[in-house]
């Protein structure tokens, strides 16, 4: 790594986020836990899909967002993972998010909604959380930012998906469902999962603005972001991993 890329990384985790990496994982993380709690019941537009919630709407927007850091966190893995499950995992949030992507940037015109091509603040320091680090160090990080958020989305997904009446949406949870647990499977077995920590920050109280944790929006004519598919992978993480038995 270049030592001003390291120095930025460092800048932006003490300077901007001032927190530590056990303080970045609380509810809310990608900006999802209040969209699961409400807004279900405000309509904001009727389409031939079926009716586009509030909810629902800002379900497309942050499974996008959220391909846009964890796209080349799994980048990063697959290149700087010391171990080969770390690798792996990279891999499968790679090609995961290539998918949701695609499947994003298919609906949202349908539905006339206009999807980000940043992530949230928050969720680009997440990135430079786990750039700013080496070795064993980096898969830690990498390994335990991705299995909190993953293990926050995870029931929002299905809270959309039980009550969207939206069929496009209602897709986007499907592939989101099976996608988050194939992710969440590959990270625990990289056996650096510390389940007892997970928990914890998946339920504790801590929030922060919303400023941090909503994605900008595009600036007007800016052309939309693709996530470069990777068939060379030759992964299906629309089919979850199995759990292995013990």
């Amino acid at each position: 790594m270049r030592p001003s890329r390291r120095r930025a990384g460092v800048v932006v985790l003490l300077g901007v986020l001032g927190l530590t990496l056990a303080a970045l994982a609380f509810p809310g993380l990608l900006g999802l836990g209040q969209a699961a709690g409400g807004g279900q019941d405000r309509v904001v537009a009727g389409t031939k899909y079926g009716p586009l919630t509030e909810a629902d709407r800002d379900f497309v927007v942050k499974v996008r967002a959220a391909g846009l850091w964890e796209y080349p966190l799994g980048e990063l893995a697959m290149r700087r993972g010391t171990t080969p499950a770390v690798r792996t995992a990279g891999m499968h949030l790679v090609v995961g998010h290539a998918g949701l992507d695609a499947l994003c940037r298919q609906i949202a015109p349908e539905l006339g909604i206009t999807l980000p091509n940043r992530a949230s603040p928050q969720q680009e320091g997440f990135v430079a959380t786990v750039d700013a680090r080496e070795g064993k160090a980096f898969d830690a990080a990498a390994v335990h930012i991705m299995r909190v958020t993953h293990g926050q989305i995870f029931p929002v997904v299905a809270g959309i998906r039980a009550t969207t009446r939206n069929t496009l949406v209602r897709r986007l949870a499907d592939l989101a469902n099976d996608t988050v647990l194939d992710h969440m499977t590959v990270l625990e077995r990289t056996g650096l999962v510390g389940f007892d920590k997970v928990t914890f920050e998946q339920t504790g109280p801590g929030k922060l603005p919303a400023a941090k944790v909503t994605p900008p929006p595009p600036d007007p004519g800016e052309r939309v972001l693709v996530l470069r598919p990777r068939p060379d992978l030759k992964l299906n993480t629309a089919t979850p991993v199995p759990s292995p038995a013990h």
